[in-house]
């Protein structure tokens, strides 16, 4: 399979991470998708709805009144709202859709309202919160925690707590370190991966390895996703690229949890390659 697909992807993420322009490199993971995808059309709708916003703002605004200001714009006048409905829809993890449908999930919200933001001077970092991407500012106010999915409600810890319970009962307790703001490769992974478990739970094959592709665009070394690629690949039939994946995969995580599983499974295909030559 040839990497053609995933040019645009490549060139916007192969820099250092604060480079990385995040809306465009989200646009991107949706070009395999939509084939015509005009990216700069949809940047210009961000763009215009920061220009919106700004306007509202003037110059003396305090980070409360921005976040207000953006609430009532995303939230009440262009009605985004998070997709409880249709959770798994593989559209919500597009930005493009996400702009088109006005719904999305946590992440892709989160995305949106971190490009407007920045583009009327507010930043603000993502944040992979177990089970549901935040937003969150850091400055001389102290530190606001933002939930897009939920109108841009700003959460109290008391508010984390709860959520983290309702997520996962006593499973995971509340730590001030999962609040740690992600870089803008760690966000466009979880957004990938979440495309990924979507595709594989649907047998989606050619999709999930699509996007596995470019989970390797992003990380080269990453043994879970050569991994995957070479299960994706076994139940493609590809059976060479997929020994190539699995051996790749055991030389780098050797004691890995399923190293012994996988190393049968390479058993096998070693057998089966070498009846096809």
């Amino acid at each position: 399979m040839t990497n053609e697909p995933y040019k645009d992807f490549r060139q916007a993420v192969d820099r250092e991470d604060t480079r990385i322009d995040l809306g465009k490199a989200a646009l991107t993971i949706a070009v395999s998708d939509y084939p015509n995808l005009d990216i700069a059309a949809y940047l210009s709708r961000i763009d215009a709805l920061a220009t919106t916003a700004a306007g509202r703002l003037g110059s003396a605004a305090d980070v409360y009144r921005s976040i207000a200001t953006l609430n009532f714009l995303l939230f009440q006048e262009h009605g985004f709202c998070g997709n409880r409905e249709d959770y798994f829809d593989p559209k919500n993890s597009f930005l493009n859709e996400v702009l088109d449908r006005k719904t999305g999930i946590p992440i892709s919200l989160s995305v949106l309202y971190i490009e407007v933001a920045k583009r009327i001077g507010l930043s603000l970092r993502g944040v992979g919160f177990p089970g549901h991407f935040l937003v969150k500012y850091v400055g001389a106010e102290g530190e606001i925690v933002i939930d897009p999915f939920n109108q841009g409600e700003i959460l109290s810890q008391q508010n984390l707590e709860t959520m983290l319970h309702r997520l996962y009962g006593a499973k995971i307790a509340f730590d001030p370190g999962l609040l740690e703001p992600i870089g803008k490769k760690q966000i466009l992974r979880r957004m990938l991966n979440n495309l990924k478990i979507i595709y594989l739970k649907q047998n989606d094959l050619i999709k999930g390895l699509s996007i596995v592709d470019r989970l390797m665009v992003l990380d080269p070394a990453s043994g879970e996703d050569i991994r995957d690629r070479g299960l994706i690949y076994l139940q493609l039939e590809c059976f060479k690229q997929a020994l190539e994946d699995l051996e790749s995969y055991l030389r780098l995580a050797p004691d890995a949890e399923d190293a012994q599983a996988i190393r049968r499974q390479v058993v096998a295909l070693t057998k089966q390659v070498a009846q096809l030559h």
